[in-house]
């Protein structure tokens, strides 16, 4: 089979296109590598470097003519689409009705759309959050990423297209940027490694659903045979604080040191965790990784990191 990976640069499409390479199907990425990085790109990957804006998108279809269609491409930071919110709805909107109409145009039979359910929902009015609670986002970023899901209803409703909606809670590993304003464990961890002191926003106490990062792949593969027209929360019906991650991670990596506190960052919600009792009725999907082991694996990967780096500047 063959599958176009939007945004397959990226932390967490990359490590999905890995997996698909290594069962045996054929992988174009398209990405413009405004925040994927040359490094994450399989080299058995064909790649275009283009916008999923671009009107040039149709030539990829035309070439390519894949199966299957996994849209990760995105604005994914919170507080970039309260400063910029046109450019937010400009990738995430007019880009994905870009990759939506292209794939009726060409007939993939299907395709997985990378949701949110960390900033869909709002502040819960219970927890863990289902499918069913209502959607009141409080940042331009989960408007945008829901507004992608009404167009793919109406474009399985109207044209027969089909569809998976995955719905992430706050996913962490390896490739992970630590220099951007999301990614709270591949952060810390790297301030950690170099001994800088992590900042935490608010009080610490505010809470996420923390998923591995090949958990979460696995749900991408299983939505390839099922799920069609679904709507799916990929959470791990548990709520971790931020002063909870400081402390494993400052337990795994040694750091002596306390976080510095600064106020809290607008359009964040504070309390979220996602149920996964939909995923694992009709996906037979559960998170297999625990925090703590997830926590081992990408702390070590950093430091792997930070140790070549060093050795790389020693000569």
């Amino acid at each position: 089979m063959k599958f176009l990976v939007t945004g397959g640069a990226g932390f967490i499409a990359s490590h999905i296109v890995d997996r698909l390479i290594d069962e045996g199907n054929q992988v174009v990425i398209v990405d413009d590598l405004s925040t994927g990085s040359k490094d994450n790109l399989n080299p058995k990957a064909r790649f275009y470097n283009m916008d999923i804006c671009s009107p040039e998108l149709v030539s990829v279809f035309e070439a390519e003519r894949p199966d299957y269609v996994n849209h990760h491409a995105a604005q994914v930071l919170v507080v970039r689409s309260l400063r910029e919110p046109m450019m937010d709805a400009r990738l995430n909107i007019e880009g994905s009705l870009n990759v939506i109409y292209l794939s009726k145009m060409y007939g993939v039979k299907k395709i997985i759309y990378a949701s949110t359910g960390g900033a869909l929902y709002g502040e819960p009015e219970c927890l863990p959050v289902d499918e069913n609670h209502p959607i009141n986002p409080l940042a331009p970023y989960g408007v945008s990423k829901h507004t992608v899901e009404h167009y793919l209803h109406l474009y399985g409703i109207d044209y027969g297209l089909n569809y998976t909606i995955l719905r992430y809670p706050n996913v962490y590993g390896p490739r992970q940027n630590p220099h951007g304003e999301a990614g709270v464990i591949a952060i810390f961890t790297e301030k950690m490694i170099k001994g800088k002191i992590p900042k935490i926003f608010g009080d610490g106490t505010a809470t996420r659903d923390y998923v591995y990062i090949d958990d979460i792949v696995e749900a991408n593969l299983l939505a390839v045979e099922k799920g069609d027209r679904g709507t799916y929360n990929l959470g791990s019906n548990k709520e971790t604080s931020v002063n909870e991650i400081f402390s494993l991670l400052k337990a795994k990596l040694d750091f002596p040191l306390k976080p510095i506190y600064e106020s809290k960052r607008p359009g964040e919600v504070y309390r979220i965790c996602l149920t996964n009792d939909k995923a694992k009725a009709e996906l037979g999907w559960s998170p297999k990784v625990s925090l703590e082991e997830g926590i081992k694996r990408t702390a070590n990967y950093y430091r792997r990191n930070e140790n070549k780096r060093i050795k790389k500047d020693e000569g």
